[in-house]
C-alpha cells in the first residue's frame, strides 16, 4: 500500500514527460526569470559563465539567485524572518507563541507548499510541518520524487493561533505583507495550497476547497494548485486518493515525471 492508501501497481520506471510538458516547463521558467528582472540570456556554451541562470540539480540548495541589489535570496529571507520575529501586530498570537515559524527549504525552489499556520510542534521547533501532518506531507513530497530540500514550505501565518484555531482575517492580513515578500524572494513557478485557509487567503476567495481543486489558478504569473491539508487526510484517509490526483496534475504541469507507487 502506498502512503495514499491506494494499491501499489507494478510499473517499469517513471512516466516520462511529453515534449509539450517540457516546453511548458521551460516557458514557465522563462516567465519566472522575467519576473526576477532577467531580460536576456547569454549564448549557450559548454561552460556557462552566468551561474545565476543555471537550473540547479535536485536537492542543490547551494545555488542561489541574487536580486538586483546583489543580495542572495537566503540573505533576503533572513532579513524578512528577523522582521517577522520582531512583529507585535497580533497581541493574542504574540502572547501565546514560543517563537515565530517563518519557512524552510530551498530559497530557489520552483515549488512552494503553503499551509495555514504553525501547530504546537511547529511552535516549539520553529519549523513548519514537523508534527503528524508534517510527517505525512514529507511522505507526500517524497512520493512525488522530491525531498523537503527541493521545495520550500511556509504558512499563511507565522505564529501559532491559540488552540490551533483558524487564523482571523485580521491576523491573516497582518501577515500578508511578510508572505508576499517571502514569495517574491523565492519566486516559485508553482504554489500548492494545503487546505481551505491557505487557498482562500492566497487567492482572496471564499470558494470551498473542493471547488478550488482540480485546476490551476493564476497569481501574478505563478500557477497555484489547491488540495486538501495533510491534517484533513489524517482525519479522512479516503481523501488521499484525491490528493494524489492533484499532485499528478501538478507534476505533469511542471513537466516532471510521475514516480511509480511504492
Amino acid at each position: 500500500m502506498s502512503y495514499l492508501g491506494e494499491p501499489a501497481r507494478e510499473r517499469r520506471g517513471m512516466d516520462e514527460p511529453t515534449l509539450e510538458q517540457l516546453q511548458r516547463g521551460w516557458r514557465q521558467k522563462l516567465q519566472s526569470l522575467k519576473r526576477s528582472g532577467i531580460r536576456s540570456l547569454p549564448a549557450i556554451n559548454s561552460q556557462p559563465s552566468d551561474p545565476e541562470i543555471v537550473e540547479p540539480e535536485a536537492g542543490d540548495t547551494a545555488i542561489t539567485r541574487e536580486g538586483a541589489s546583489g543580495v542572495s535570496q537566503q540573505e533576503q529571507l533572513r532579513v524578512i524572518s528577523e522582521e517577522v520575529a520582531a512583529c507585535q501586530s497580533c497581541p493574542e498570537l504574540v502572547s501565546n507563541r514560543s517563537q515565530t515559524v517563518f519557512g524552510v527549504g530551498n530559497p530557489n525552489a520552483r515549488l512552494c507548499f503553503m499551509g495555514e499556520a504553525p501547530g504546537a510542534d511547529e511552535d516549539v521547533q520553529g519549523i513548519p510541518f514537523v508534527g503528524r501532518a508534517g510527517k505525512l506531507l514529507t511522505q507526500i513530497i517524497e512520493a512525488c520524487g522530491m525531498s523537503r530540500d527541493d521545495i520550500y514550505i511556509l504558512n499563511t501565518l507565522k505564529c501559532r493561533p491559540p488552540g490551533n484555531r483558524n487564523p482571523t482575517p485580521e491576523e491573516a492580513n497582518n501577515c500578508a505583507g511578510f508572505l508576499a515578500r517571502q514569495l517574491d524572494v523565492i519566486n516559485p513557478d508553482f504554489i500548492c495550497c494545503l487546505g481551505a485557509v491557505a487557498a482562500q487567503n492566497l487567492l482572496d476567495t471564499s470558494e470551498a476547497i473542493g471547488r478550488l481543486r482540480g485546476r490551476f489558478h493564476d497569481l501574478d504569473g505563478r500557477q497555484v494548485l489547491c488540495t486538501y491539508h495533510p491534517a484533513y487526510l489524517l482525519r479522512n484517509p479516503s481523501a488521499k486518493g484525491d490528493v494524489w490526483k492533484d499532485l499528478q496534475f501538478l507534476l505533469k504541469e511542471m513537466g516532471l515525471p510521475i514516480p511509480p507507487k511504492k
